[in-house]
């Protein structure tokens, strides 16, 4: 299909079938915010649990942290945030509009105006105040990444967890930045959820271990299905180094409109331990006591945004084909990341099928999100899980009621098979692999 049609498709199919809603719609929306609906919170869920699944559960190297959103001042400051975290902002002084100074080329993408004010520095970070006094004392700010409060408590991981480097601390949690440009549906919002691990090794070991990230990265993209065609490594040219970085390569995703960042995987050498050790006073550092040897450890940072990844996946996930004789709609997505493993239908909603039907929903339940489904003809049914990606339907009907058997459908082929009742479960793990 056209690369131009594909996102009105897929933003058209998340309303349509529960995945997004703008947020507060009946208000007329508030820009740039997002609800997840009862299709989309389960794969946003599933998305972050494959990601903690890689990071986490599957390594010995790594530990977990769920820090506070709201934390001391003193942090950002420390971090840089306060001084560097800014955006080139222009006003347009013709229709008005506000722009990033670096996205637009010296034209007001709204009106082609070229008749721009000079560029001033706007701050990302949201502000707000603690406590029942609204002044000086009490400013806070959202954070803007997950980040800090990994290195903030990067003592407390090491005498607690009792981790030598190289190791990592992994983190999955809400980041707000008041984008001046916030667009393209999900890809750049204010509110957003970030997963982001930070890896300390010793020094000489950051440029072996950021090639590491840098493959190991990109690959659970593709092992979640998303093409390599669609996908790149891209090192970043060295007037777009962060002030921390010594490298930085984003994992970019070819959208309808262009390639865009899915995650960066950046060398933050010691810059963050050293400067909130300056500025707490306390030593952020490892102590090997076989070699005796005291050092502040390199940091590498994969962060990835967890909405991103899962509009990369619906985007990558979308097709249109045609089974007898009928056009359907199809999100081939891997069977992880599909907000329902298994659906189960009853042929019809005959007072005789309906406890077979919720005996075996029952029996997969403890295994797999499943839906259960018994409105509508079951071609509509099929049609209806083929386009929220669900991998496989179970459709008890009467010879279930003589036999035993029920019917497994696969969703990208189609193709049926008939198993015992009996045999479901371990059927279904056969087919998902899990």
């Amino acid at each position: 299909m056209p690369v131009e049609d594909l996102m009105d498709k897929v933003v058209n199919l998340c309303k349509r079938r529960g995945f997004v809603f703008p947020s507060a719609e009946i208000y007329g929306g508030f820009r740039s915010t997002y609800d997840y609906g009862p299709v989309g919170v389960l794969m946003l869920r599933n998305v972050k649990d494959a990601w903690w699944r890689a990071m986490v559960q599957q390594r010995e190297d790594i530990v977990g942290l769920d820090s506070s959103i709201l934390t001391s001042p003193k942090v950002w400051e420390a971090s840089g945030h306060l001084a560097n975290f800014t955006d080139p902002l222009v006003d347009c002084r013709n229709c008005k509009e506000r722009w990033r100074e670096d996205q637009i080329d010296g034209v007001c993408p709204n009106c082609g105006s070229t008749d721009l004010t000079a560029a001033r520095a706007f701050n990302l970070m949201f502000k707000t105040t603690v406590g029942p006094v609204e002044d000086e004392g009490s400013v806070a700010y959202l954070r803007p990444e997950t980040a800090q409060g990994i290195f903030v408590n990067f003592g407390n991981v090491l005498a607690t967890s009792r981790r030598k480097p190289p190791f990592g601390i992994a983190q999955i949690g809400k980041s707000f930045r008041n984008e001046i440009t916030p667009g393209n549906f999900v890809f750049r919002t204010r509110e957003f959820e970030q997963m982001e691990m930070e890896y300390f090794v010793p020094p000489p070991d950051g440029p072996k271990w950021f090639e590491y990230w840098c493959a190991e990265r990109l690959g659970w993209y593709e092992k979640l299905g998303i093409p390599t065609n669609l996908l790149r490594l891209r090192n970043h040219d060295p007037d777009e180094l962060s002030h921390y970085s010594a490298g930085t390569a984003d994992v970019e995703f070819q959208f309808p409109w262009g390639w865009g960042e899915l995650e960066g995987i950046a060398q933050r050498t010691d810059y963050d331990l050293r400067q909130h050790a300056e500025h707490s006073g306390q030593r952020l550092e490892y102590f090997d006591q076989a070699s005796g040897e005291r050092y502040v450890p390199y940091v590498i940072e994969p962060a990835a945004g967890a909405t991103r990844a899962m509009m990369s996946f619906l985007l990558a996930a979308y097709d249109e084909d045609v089974v007898a004789g009928e056009s359907r709609t199809v999100l081939r997505l891997h069977p992880r990341l599909a907000p329902y493993q298994v659906a189960v239908l009853p042929l019809s909603r005959k007072d005789t099928l309906i406890p077979v039907a919720k005996d075996v929903l029952h029996r997969l339940q403890p295994h797999y999100l499943c839906e259960y489904d018994e409105t509508q003809a079951i071609g509509r049914r099929y049609r209806r899980q083929d386009e929220i990606g669900t991998p496989l339907a179970v459709t008890v009907d009467f010879d279930t009621l003589e036999d035993q058997q029920v019917t497994v459908r696969e969703r990208d082929s189609t193709e049926q098979v008939r198993v015992p009742i009996e045999e479901v479960l371990p059927t279904i793990r056969a087919k998902l692999g899990f």
